[in-house]
């Protein structure tokens, strides 16, 4: 059921700003999401009159809210049937584009697409299509919708058939797919992919290089007719107009620009300095000592590169015997998406090698590497304080927003060694040491670099990085995009 007052401004995002816990007697509770995209969000929502956020229904006890029509002010949640939604989310959103996106795929054997691809995706189509007749009916006449990320490619082309009057924006926080990537893809449904997208007003990425790769794609349409370029990619001045491959031409452009997300650098530090980051930062220089630090915080994420990154450190402890003894590896690698057996694997491999290097180099009161596979956000944020060295080294990555916080709550200053594959290399690169993500010999040689660094240097590129890092909060991000939906 619409809303009374229709709202002006809504998102789109398959993870709400809340969640709701069952309890045992039935009670509902509801309690609001972390992160710090979901902050930044909720809070411009919060300056903006009739705001709505549409999210899907995650869990048992958000769906049983939905069905009691428990509602919190300025949230609907979809009741997505879950096996719909499985399909849609680990199917295709997890186990398709994400891979595309990432270049994850092992090729010899990957990617396979047969008649269960195409059940999958037929589903990702109706769990896109859940949010587009949400949004249709709940919007006010000339609203502003931020659609967000791959999950819900499809809404904006999906809502425009259903509201032309709507502005509509559609931002990627992860990498696009290059052109060889995206032509693995069966060729009606990439059309169907960039069709989707270019429903939007605004198609928006974390860099050039991701919205370059968009562009690409949607040239590479344009010879099937899906898409026209008004202007040459690369001129800053990209727009597309829009066909439909099975109707008329139809008039809607769509604009592609660049929204850098950056970190709220007042909210991160008072987090970083709540009692229960204190403590955790008690125990982790328990462990330490005196010892110099490298740290690197990521989820066991294929495309986060955390065993090339212990590689370059034994490859640190082998070539440079002098860091023995010296300098400690603390290694925060959450587990991710453990319900797909890849992910599972990997979280393994990065607990065999760390507990190797442990093994091979560690002493009586030395342990080289002390790696946390346990999502404890407080034990990252106390890591952040006690960083010497950040270490960041995707091998593709939408931003990576752990490149901007560690040198905005770094106590001592860090030297940050960052990978060419992070988005956050377009703003950074001029004050981090940067690698080939794969060039295990080159990361060694930069994390010596970075511990041998004079402590004045490592403070002035500190200073850079944490201005570089903070010059577009979510707040402000969210809000550029809002303000460029009014052209």
């Amino acid at each position: 059921m619409a809303s009374p007052v229709a709202p002006q401004v809504l998102v789109a995002a398959n993870r709400g700003p809340l969640s709701y816990a069952l309890a045992a007697d039935g009670t509902l509770s509801a309690r609001r999401g972390g992160g710090g995209l979901v902050s930044g969000l909720s809070a411009a929502l919060a300056a903006q009159p009739e705001a709505l956020w549409i999210c899907a229904a995650l869990s048992d006890a958000d769906r049983e809210a939905v069905r009691r029509g428990v509602a919190e002010p300025g949230v609907r949640m979809l009741d997505i049937d879950p096996a719909v939604y499985d399909d849609a989310y680990n199917g295709i959103a997890n186990s398709v584009l994400w891979f595309t996106h990432h270049h994850l795929y092992d090729v010899p054997r990957e990617p396979v697409f047969d008649a269960g691809f195409r059940r999958r995706w037929a589903s990702y189509t109706a769990y896109n299509r859940a949010f587009a007749e949400a949004l249709a009916e709940e919007a006010a006449e000339g609203a502003r919708v931020l659609v967000q990320d791959y999950h819900l490619a499809l809404v904006p082309g999906q809502l425009r058939e259903l509201r032309p009057d709507l502005r509509i924006a559609h931002f990627t926080h992860t990498p696009w797919a290059s052109r060889e990537f995206l032509e693995m893809l069966p060729d009606d449904i990439r059309s169907e992919l960039v069709w989707g997208m270019l429903g939007a007003d605004l198609v928006g990425f974390h860099t050039w290089a991701w919205a370059h790769s968009f562009m690409a794609g949607a040239h590479l349409d344009d010879e099937r007719g899906i898409a026209e370029p008004l202007f040459p990619a690369g001129t800053g001045g990209e727009r597309y107009i829009r066909k439909n491959p099975s109707g008329p031409v139809r008039h809607k452009r769509t604009d592609v620009a660049v929204f850098a997300l950056g970190v709220d650098a007042d909210d991160l530090r008072a987090l970083a300095h709540r009692p229960e980051v204190d403590d955790k930062l008690a125990g982790l220089r328990a462990e330490v000592g005196d010892r110099r630090t490298i740290v690197r915080v990521d989820r066991t994420e294929l495309s986060k590169n955390i065993l090339r990154g212990l590689l370059a450190y034994r490859e640190l402890l082998t070539v440079h015997p002098e860091w023995r003894g010296r300098v400690v590896h603390l290694a925060s690698a959450y587990p991710s998406r453990q319900d797909l057996k890849v992910y599972r694997d990997y979280t393994e491999s990065v607990r065999e090698l760390a507990e190797e290097i442990n093994a091979e180099f560690g002493t009586e009161d030395w342990q080289p590497v002390l790696v946390s596979v346990q999502d404890d956000f407080a034990r990252s944020l106390a890591a952040y304080r006690l960083a010497d060295v950040a270490l960041i080294n995707p091998v593709r990555d939408g931003m990576n927003l752990v490149a901007k916080e560690i040198p905005v709550v770094s106590e001592a200053g860090c030297a940050l060694v960052l990978s060419t594959g992070a988005g956050a290399y377009a703003e950074l690169r001029a004050d981090a040491l940067t690698v080939n993500p794969y060039d295990v010999t080159a990361t060694a040689e930069a994390l010596h670099t970075a511990l041998t660094m004079p402590e004045a240097e490592r403070a002035e590129r500190t200073k850079r990085l944490a201005a570089s890092a903070t010059a577009l909060p979510p707040a402000a991000w969210f809000t550029a995009q809002l303000e460029a939906l009014r052209g």
